[in-house]
């Protein structure tokens, strides 16, 4: 299989991931098992796991390769450990990775230029600290004067989560990047969203009951994997 020709981003309940025929913990490597075994609660387990499965596969469709052969890795980029952190191909620069989860609901993406993705569960609430700390007031304003204050939140919020994991803001900064002239419910024909040199694509899954958003240097490609695990390991479904 060729590689595809830009990034791709996909969406998808846990179990959903959990049942294509390539998933496993034989994927894993050492440090993302041991990761796995300190999970208590079982539902976050499984959440790990499709998201570091769901990553690979993603990765797969863009190299074109089996996600067995996708050597997954992390690192910090401030303690520079490899144990958590961003995920990465070991020995492929040139290659960008990013995922997500949530409960029962992962997202990852995968891209020759930096990608970002976050996923959140449609009705999640936020304090209202959480809002002062990661809206402008300009942003705050246009949230709380929509029709549906709750998930006008939750799509910027997915949308910074998403820079953060493309390295252009952090936790302290949120507040600060304003967000505000883009439409907080994206384009109607699913068309990405310019935003200076990066391109948001926004999801909204009412199946999954999840918002997703995806962005990149160059315009992600956003799915949703279909209900059926695709036949192929790195099919179409994924």
């Amino acid at each position: 299989m060729a590689d595809t020709d830009g990034p791709v981003a996909v969406a998808a309940g846990t179990d959903e991931v959990l049942r294509h025929p390539a998933a496993g913990t034989h994927l894993l490597n050492a440090r993302e098992r041991g990761r796995l075994a300190r999970f208590r609660r079982e539902p976050a387990r499984r959440d790990f796991l499709a998201a570091h499965v769901l990553v690979r596969l993603c990765a797969g469709r863009l190299l074109g390769v089996a996600p067995d052969e996708v050597p997954f890795a992390q690192r910090c980029p401030t303690c520079q450990g490899t144990g958590h952190g961003r995920p990465l191909l070991a020995g492929r620069p040139d290659v960008h990775l990013s995922l997500s989860h949530t409960d029962g609901v992962v997202a990852a993406a995968a891209g020759r230029v930096p990608v970002g993705v976050d996923v959140e569960r449609l009705g999640r609430v936020h304090g209202p600290g959480v809002m002062d700390r990661a809206l402008t007031p300009v942003e705050r304003a246009l949230v709380a004067a929509d029709a549906d204050p709750g998930r006008a939140f939750l799509r910027q919020w997915v949308r910074k989560e998403a820079l953060i994991k493309i390295g252009r803001t952090d936790l302290d900064t949120l507040g600060r990047l304003d967000l505000s002239e883009l439409p907080l419910d994206g384009r109607a024909d699913g068309t990405p969203l310019r935003f200076g040199d990066l391109y948001f694509t926004d999801l909204t899954d009412r199946r999954l009951g999840a918002l997703v958003s995806a962005v990149g240097t160059e315009p992600v490609r956003l799915d949703a994997a279909s209900p059926s695990p695709a036949s192929s390991p790195h099919g179409p479904g994924f």
